[in-house]
């Protein structure tokens, strides 16, 4: 081969490394944007599957339609005749006033009144809830409805509840509740029980229901694990979170791993639920809350225009949620916090962290292709707020993942000002924040890179109180050239390499002698981003998200592993708690 040749050759692969040096960041960036990306999406198709029309509506512009829920129940669906149209959504006030309009007027269409063994019965009237099924009926005395629903499966043990009234009273003549708990895909068998006062049993109803499968397609059963702990679990459903790969949903499961309810959100996922008298408030789009009261009915939504929400939201002052947010399509994220009016709907940004802590800020950079956080390439990730929690002195705890660093913002409706920080000091050294670090009390490794920091209980005096938090144990920085070396057991790898674990963190907060130190701790699953460890019960059960691991699990208070339960979805699910959900259970 000649010399030229050579060179030629050696000139084409130079041109082939040049070009693959400047297009391959620019491949991941694009494809980290569209992972990202889904979080935005918005549902666009909010068909379903029904059986002929019944009647029509004119008024209320809605059809009435048959439900599908086999020979041995006859049920009604409320179809709004605009569901097709570019831009319908459930979660909009004018077509919730107009299916409750048209379910109000199905209570009269008989001319005589329901009764339980011939209830008014409408599947999913508002929704937002594809396997929760409405009923209306009246009974001569005052009683209470409970119910158990029993699946010829033999992993699917027996449900039963006592229906929450919307009445809001424990025993009335006229009953209106969603029954929650039929497992989709399944012929599901419900005796439902007609108590009176004094607790005699007045009536008993049976009925047979063919739910349809899921809206999602996902899973109705979850891999569950049992664990060593003999403790009774905690009341209530698990809810998970942000399912990537199946977002626009939220799943409820009870303790033995079975889908009793699939909520239908516009997009996103929950974050979290704030349970406010007999609604709740949550999120149900990247840049929407929405109130929804036990029949599925959204009452009230937040629309945060020009702001998409990212992590946590929670109360604040009365009448007030704050949420954590960043502006949309800015390169800046995860940085700012809004304060929503429940009244009036009105959204205040309270804060910029980056003319809050703009000392800090101005030492940050955007992350890049090659960071362990690519899928970010191109975001000003600099803070990464991920949790709040609202304290009565009008101050604010904050988890920062970026830093690994828990911040307190005192005065948070008057003057804001960062009161102190609680992590690895090392960090906050070579800058102007470093005299506000508490100090660390006892030999333990901080935590790295945590999540969902919140308010436990008071301590033995004032100014001392605990927090307990998800400490993933991961350190990894993306927005600021800063080395620091960790202890061996804090993982680096966003994967692991299978010798890490991640712990269940409480931090006793001593504002007055200005320290932190480690409380309690157990070892988790090991996840490097995202989860949560939040305490449910009355007997100080944890329940405990890995996302990474793609498992969840409920621990005694002494942090021993009760039941685990395995799940799939695409890379990670962000959170799980278990609520009571009073909304739905006396």
């Amino acid at each position: 081969m000649t010399t030229k040749r050579l060179k030629k050759i050696g000139l084409i692969l130079i041109l082939i490394a040049v070009v693959l040096i400047i297009t391959v960041p620019l491949i991941v960036m694009e494809l980290s944007k569209a992972f990202t990306a889904q979080e935005h999406v918005v549902r666009t198709d909010w068909s379903f599957e029904t059986g002929d029309i019944i009647a029509e509506s004119a008024e209320w512009q809605v059809d009435f339609t048959e439900a599908q829920l086999g020979d041995g129940f006859r049920a009604v669906q409320l179809v709004p005749q605009d569901i097709g149209e570019e831009d319908f959504t459930f979660y909009d006030p004018s077509v919730q006033d107009r299916l409750d309009g048209a379910l109000q007027s199905l209570k009269t269409m008989t001319g005589s009144p329901w009764t339980a063994s011939m209830p008014l019965a409408v599947l999913n009237p508002f929704g937002t809830g594809s396997n929760g099924l409405y009923l209306y009926f009246e009974t001569e005395q005052a009683t209470q409805v409970s119910y158990t629903i029993h699946v010829d499966a033999e992993d699917i043990p027996d449900f039963t509840a006592t229906a929450a009234d919307s009445s809001g009273e424990a025993y009335t003549k006229v009953h209106e509740f969603q029954l929650i708990g039929l497992v989709p895909g399944e012929t599901n068998y419900v005796t439902m029980t007609i108590t009176g006062k004094w607790g005699n049993t007045r009536q008993l109803v049976r009925f047979k229901v063919d739910m349809p499968d899921t809206s999602s397609g996902y899973d109705t059963r979850l891999e569950v694990t049992e664990g060593t702990s003999d403790q009774a679990q905690a009341e209530g459903l698990f809810a998970m979170m942000r399912v990537n790969g199946y977002l626009g949903y939220g799943f409820f499961y009870d303790d033995a791993g079975v889908l009793r309810y699939e909520m239908v959100l516009e997009g996103f996922g929950l974050d979290r639920i704030l349970f406010d008298g007999d609604e709740i408030i949550t999120c149900v789009s990247s840049s929407k809350l929405a109130r929804i009261d036990g029949l599925g009915r959204v009452t009230q939504v937040y629309d945060l225009s020009g702001y998409d929400l990212h992590h946590d939201i929670g109360f604040g002052a009365d009448g007030e949620v704050l949420a954590l947010a960043e502006e949309t399509g800015a390169q800046r994220v995860e940085d700012r916090l809004l304060s929503i009016d429940l009244d009036t709907g009105t959204v205040t940004e309270l804060a910029d962290f980056s003319v809050l802590m703009e000392p800090y800020f101005e030492m940050t950079q955007p992350v890049e292709p090659t960071d362990d956080f690519f899928w970010q390439a191109g975001e000003w990730d600099w803070i990464h707020l991920n949790s709040l929690q609202y304290m009565d002195d009008d101050s604010l705890i904050l988890s920062s993942r970026e830093t690994s660093t828990i911040i307190k913002v005192a005065d948070l409706h008057g003057d804001p000002t960062v009161d102190w920080l609680a992590g690895d000091a090392r960090f906050w050294a070579d800058t102007p924040y470093a005299e506000l670090c508490l100090t660390q009390e006892g030999d333990f490794v901080p935590q790295y890179g945590q999540h969902c920091v919140e308010y436990l209980s008071d301590g033995d005096a004032d100014g001392v109180y605990y927090l307990a938090l998800y400490n993933n144990n991961y350190w990894s920085l993306n927005t600021r050239d800063f080395t620091l070396e960790v202890a061996g057991n804090v993982g680096t790898d966003l994967y692991g390499t299978g010798d890490e674990t991640s712990q269940c963190y409480v931090y006793r907060i001593d504002e007055n002698a200005r320290t932190f130190s480690l409380a309690d701790s157990f070892d988790v699953p090991y996840s490097s981003i995202v989860s949560n460890a939040s305490q449910c019960g009355e007997s100080g059960n944890w329940v405990v998200n890995s996302g990474i691991s793609m498992v969840f699990g409920e621990y005694d208070a002494d942090g021993v592993l009760i039941r685990e339960y395995r799940y799939e979805c695409t890379m990670q699910n962000y959170r799980t708690f278990k609520y009571d959900m009073t909304i739905w259970f006396q």
